[in-house]
């Protein structure tokens, strides 16, 4: 592969450490071809990585395969996490689905963000992640090349720049002008550690995977992450700046818990213990989606995977796996063609079309669980009976 205008190996720049970013430099690197990731984080414990992913065989666990990872990731994998449970708002279970029988393999086990970040980094050459480089702006210099301009200064030339920047690309003003819209649904996220020891009814409650409990534009989706931690997020269909119209300072920890039981007002105490037994405080995650469809016209050395390419809300499930996959796409494709604009031009006809198709489903997927009818819209989903 080379730069359509020289015999020279492309210098290829991917911004942002996310999943996509990094399995797209591993598996270049596993051709041989080399990719420097640059992304704003101070260093890969900076913060949080979040919950959990689940793997689909079809795009997570196919890119991982890809990168050689596969064996690797199913060594950490929490089959169980599967179970997906619905509760009413009075409590009671209504659906309790176990997962498959068969080996950790099959279905979409699940596994920590911070697990499958450390995974792929230690897959990559040392040197790989440059730490600390907060991109402020792409300058094109014609030919496809670009210069990367960074908050400390230094520049950097490249004649494919990746943009894996996530949510708010710097990386996609080069070539779209869409910025994201809020969905209408806000997240308040939560959480209990230890809670087998320390909050029994609630680990019970909430089983080995994910409990959800919706109803009339409320809901609670508890997810058991690994190390006894249970991650919780209250969410509700409100007004992007909510806490401020009620004159809630979000670092007020007894104001958020007691707006956000009286959103709840009627609901099973057992439910209302999520918001209660927290110990990690509240954090206030507004959900925001790219339009859908999102395109943009070919432009020369300059590419988006993951949430720069498709920004959804997590009721697609498919944000981590879409994004590792198009990293994967995209690599395969720089490999396989001559050129850098020949392998682009090839991996947006397949990402354009399928990231509209999922992101479509995860428009309808928000809209259907935070609806007035949401409790039944939810039970119809998991029965079956559509």
């Amino acid at each position: 592969m080379t730069t359509h205008s020289t015999t020279t190996t492309p210098r290829i720049a991917v911004v942002g450490a996310g999943p996509g970013g990094l399995v797209c430099a591993r598996v270049l690197q596993r051709h041989g071809v080399a990719a420097t990731i640059y992304d704003l984080d101070a260093s890969p414990l900076a913060r949080d990585q979040g919950g959990s992913l689940d793997m689909h065989p079809g795009t997570g666990q196919l890119a991982l395969r890809e990168a050689g990872l596969l064996a690797d990731f199913l060594a950490l994998a929490r089959p169980e996490g599967q179970q997906m449970r619905l509760v009413g708002r009075d409590g009671r279970i209504l659906v309790d689905t176990a997962p498959p029988e068969a080996g950790p393999a099959d279905g979409n086990p699940e596994i920590d963000r911070g697990q499958l970040r450390d995974l792929l980094l230690r897959s990559l050459a040392p040197g790989t992640v440059q730490w600390g480089r907060r991109l402020t702006r792409a300058e094109p210099l014609g030919g496809g090349v670009h210069r990367l301009h960074f908050a400390d200064a230094t520049t950097v030339d490249a004649d494919l720049v990746v943009g894996a920047d996530g949510a708010w690309s710097t990386v996609r003003r080069l070539v779209s002008d869409a910025r994201p819209g809020y969905t209408g649904v806000t997240f308040v996220e939560t959480g209990l550690d230890d809670a087998d020891t320390r909050h029994p009814a609630l680990a019970a409650l909430t089983g080995d995977g994910t409990m959800m409990a919706l109803d009339d534009n409320l809901g609670f989706v508890a997810q058991r992450n690994s190390g006894g931690h249970i991650r919780v997020y209250v969410g509700m269909r409100t007004a992007e700046d909510w806490h401020q119209r009620a004159g809630i300072d979000l670092a007020d920890e007894s104001a958020v818990r007691d707006a956000l039981l009286a959103r709840f007002s009627g609901w099973s105490p057992d439910l209302l213990g999520y918001i209660t037994a927290t110990n990690t405080g509240y954090t206030n995650r507004p959900l925001y989606a790219l339009p859908v469809p999102h395109t943009w016209p070919r432009t020369p050395g300059v590419t988006l995977i993951g949430d720069a390419a498709h920004l959804m809300s997590p009721f697609s499930g498919m944000g981590a796996n879409l994004a590792m996959l198009d990293g994967a796409d995209l690599a395969r494709a720089l490999i396989d063609h001559p050129t850098v604009d020949q392998a682009v031009t090839s991996y947006e006809k397949t990402v354009l079309p399928r990231s509209a198709e999922a992101a479509e489903g995860a428009a309808e997927g928000i809209a259907g669980a935070f609806a007035p009818d949401s409790a039944a819209q939810a039970l119809a989903h998991m029965t079956g009976h559509h």
